[in-house]
Formats: structure tokens, C-alpha cells, sequence
């Protein structure tokens, strides 16, 4: 059997299982510079077509649009996005690596191909390394977490970073039942007792104990003591809480698991959340290989116009819009031409990505594509130089390598053919 770290276990409800660990919760310092604080990933699995989305070509069946912003049309199952155009900008000149899906998640969440030797880690942890946590809310959080298909999580992880820097991963909000049990106190012991901290230490070595009898408890003290600050701080439960937020919020967002993940998103970059992924769209619901055109006109379209739009707008109305990056996107494209099925494959040669919030310059669109949105002709866009230029509002610096276990330098920004991306200067005020 193997027995859990003493701080993998951190448990008056399993923290450390979740991967919070005890240098997430020491003070951070602010980044000079910083114009964000917090990033919002709202994943779309398995791909979307930007032919059918953001770059409507004449191969796609739904005709393009005009948006409040003259000159940029998008595609006409966005139409709520469209009277919202002025607040995204668009990227329209992806282009990445990985022509399966878990290559292509790797390569956009991490910046890197896939490589046997080692894991690297994801752009979330990174965030949480240079910039630590605030106001004692985990600082990286992924929502819901994957029930099946768990490698693509791993993919969000911290790899050799450590633990400490993985995700918080919580359940699907949009549930009857959900909620976090982990920011919960054991029945037996009332906050009191905790506030007392010997009911709470002997709760938890009882347990840790139990299952690891031989474990060296010297660090157990500090540790457990960051445990009792998560759990009695009504800030960072109540930031898990939607039972606070009102019944039109709910609607507003959608009260499906896309919506609720959105709005949960939401409440924790407001509590202080430095990188959530809004993961609602599971089980590569974009990957279209069959019925693209119905897929995208029911199913996937209704909740990716009615969230996004939803989301900057909440935010704009909370004040947080400035301080918060939201980007949409998904690990690759789909393919110019209709396979047989009537879908649409895989496409990582050129695709499309939208962006909000985090004083960017908006009302844009970057790059360009030739006529049936198959290659790049204009202003090639890797994911390097989206993460460079997330590092810079953030404050850090994207030039930085890091070095890895076997001893390989590391760009935390990593563009095609190994170079160091460069921020885009498009979107920079």
C-alpha cells in the first residue's frame, strides 16, 4: 500500500488530496506592473470550428454576421457575442501542434509537445508559482473535474513544480448535491473546538495516523495550521457558496454545467483566485466528426453565446473585468472540408481563440486566414505568444526558463521551433 504524505493528506477534509499545499497559503507579493490579477479559461474540449464560429468562412452552412464593431462578422450562432464584439478581441491565426486530442491539449496548456522523458507543467500552475495566492483562496482551481477521460487533467497539473502548484478540483456546480466537503468541518467537531486547534489536531492525526503509522509528524503543527486557516476563513467557503448567488444569476449564466462553472469561475477570481479553468464543455463535446452543423447549431453554440457574453459582462458589472483576463478556446480547429459523416475533424494549422477583459485592447480581430480558414496567411499566433503576453499583464517575466529534474532548461513561454514567444503587441495597451 502506499501511504499518503503528510501533506498530501492535510485533512479536516482532505486539502492536501486536493493539492493545496502550505506554500499557497503564505502571503504573496504583488508583481510590480501588474494589470491582472486573475485569468479565466473557459475550455472548450475537444475543439471548435472556427470556420462555424469566430472566422465564418463560405465552406461553413451559417452565414457571417456583422458585429458592433464595423468590419468584424462572426458567425450567426453568436449572435449575443456580436452585440458584444467591442468588449472581445479575436485571434484568427493559431497555429499549434498535436493532430489528436491529447497531444493538442498537452501542447496549448502547457506549451510543449508531448515528451516521454518528462511532464511539464501546465500554464495555471506556472501562474500559481510567480505569483502565489491571495486572501487564503486557492490560487488554481479546475471546475468540474473530469469523471473519466482523467489524463486530460493531468494535463492542467504542475508536473515537476510540485503538488503544491496543482489544481484545486472540485465537482460539477450545476449538481443538486454540489458541494465542496473538503472546506467542511467533520460533524463531530464544531468550530469552536477547531478555534480551540487541539479538537482540530486530534481530528486529523487520527486519521493521518491510522493510515501511516511510521510517518514523521515534525511539520504537522504548521501545516494543519494552514488547514484551519482555509477552513474557519468564511471568505474562501463562502466563494465555493452559489447558494449566494440569486436565481436570475443562475438563468443568466445557464444552469447547466457550462454556466455554473462559469459563474463559479466567477465568485473565485473574486475572492482572489489567480487561475481558474471553467472546464463545463466535458467528454470533448466540440469534437465534431459527425453532425457538425447540428452539434454546433443545438447544442454547442446556445452555451458558448449565452456563458461567454454573460461572463464579461458579470465581471464588467463587478468591476473586475480590468483586473480579469477571460480566454476561450479549445486545443485545436476543425478541418475546411466536410468528411463524409458531415463533420469536421481535427485542425491545429490554423484556428481561432477570443479574448476579454484584462485592459487588452478589444473590438479587434488578429490575423488572418486564407479562404476556407485551412492555413495562416496573416500574422502567425503560437501558443508561446498568448502565454508571453498572459505572463506580462501579470507581471512576470515571460523570458524566464525554469530547469527541470533532468536538468533541461525550461521556457515557461515556449513558442514553435523552441524559441521564446514575444507578447502580442496587438493586444497591448
Amino acid at each position: 500500500m502506499t501511504h499518503p504524505k503528510r501533506r498530501d493528506f492535510l485533512r479536516a477534509g482532505s486539502l492536501g488530496f486536493l493539492g493545496l499545499g502550505l506554500p499557497q497559503y503564505l502571503a504573496a507579493t504583488p508583481k510590480p506592473g501588474a494589470k491582472v490579477k486573475s485569468v479565466i479559461l473557459f475550455w472548450l474540449e475537444g475543439g471548435p470550428s472556427h470556420i462555424d464560429t469566430w472566422d465564418p468562412k463560405t465552406n461553413s452552412n451559417f452565414r457571417p454576421i456583422s458585429t458592433n464593431v464595423p468590419g468584424i462578422q462572426i458567425s450567426e450562432l453568436l449572435p449575443k457575442m456580436a452585440k458584444k464584439m467591442d468588449k472581445f478581441a479575436l485571434i484568427r491565426s493559431m497555429h499549434t501542434r498535436g493532430n489528436d486530442h491529447p497531444q493538442a491539449t498537452h501542447y496549448v496548456i502547457t506549451g510543449h509537445e508531448i515528451n516521454p522523458a518528462m511532464q511539464f507543467p501546465s500554464i495555471g500552475s506556472m501562474l500559481t508559482k510567480e505569483l502565489g495566492p491571495r486572501n487564503a483562496v486557492p490560487p488554481h482551481v479546475l471546475v468540474p473535474k473530469w469523471n473519466s477521460g482523467r489524463q486530460y487533467e493531468d494535463y492542467f497539473r504542475s508536473a515537476f513544480l510540485g503538488g503544491d502548484y496543482d489544481p484545486m478540483c472540485i465537482p460539477d456546480p450545476s449538481k443538486p448535491d454540489f458541494q465542496v466537503t473538503d472546506l467542511s468541518l467533520p460533524k463531530t467537531v464544531s468550530q469552536a473546538s477547531v478555534e480551540s486547534r487541539s479538537a482540530f489536531l486530534k481530528a486529523v492525526d487520527r486519521k493521518y495516523r491510522a493510515l501511516n503509522e511510521t510517518a514523521d509528524h515534525t511539520d504537522m503543527d504548521a501545516f494543519s495550521a494552514q488547514a484551519m486557516k482555509m477552513i474557519l476563513t468564511p471568505a474562501v467557503r463562502d466563494a465555493f457558496d452559489l447558494s449566494k448567488e440569486s436565481d436570475k444569476t443562475k438563468e443568466r449564466y445557464g444552469k447547466d454545467s457550462i454556466g455554473q462553472s462559469c459563474l463559479l469561475a466567477r465568485r473565485l477570481v473574486e475572492a482572489g483566485s489567480v487561475f481558474v479553468t471553467a472546464a463545463g464543455y466535458h467528454g470533448t463535446s466540440w469534437d465534431t466528426h459527425s453532425n457538425n452543423d447540428v452539434s454546433h447549431r443545438d447544442r454547442l453554440c446556445p452555451p458558448l453565446d449565452r456563458t461567454l457574453t454573460t461572463l464579461v459582462e458579470d465581471l464588467e458589472e463587478r468591476g473586475l473585468l480590468d483586473s480579469t483576463l477571460v480566454i476561450a478556446m479549445g486545443e485545436f480547429g476543425r478541418t475546411p472540408n466536410i468528411n463524409p459523416a458531415l463533420g469536421r475533424d481535427h485542425w491545429p494549422n490554423c484556428w481561432s481563440l477570443a479574448l476579454a477583459g484584462g485592459g487588452i485592447k478589444t473590438g479587434q480581430a488578429i490575423g488572418t486566414s486564407d479562404e476556407k480558414g485551412a492555413n495562416v496567411t496573416s500574422r502567425v499566433v503560437s501558443m508561446g505568444d498568448l502565454y508571453a503576453t498572459v505572463y506580462k499583464l501579470m507581471g512576470v517575466d515571460w523570458t524566464k526558463e525554469i530547469m527541470s529534474p533532468i536538468g533541461r532548461p525550461i521556457k515557461i513561454a515556449n513558442s514553435l521551433e523552441d524559441k521564446t514567444g514575444e507578447p502580442i503587441p496587438e493586444l497591448l495597451s
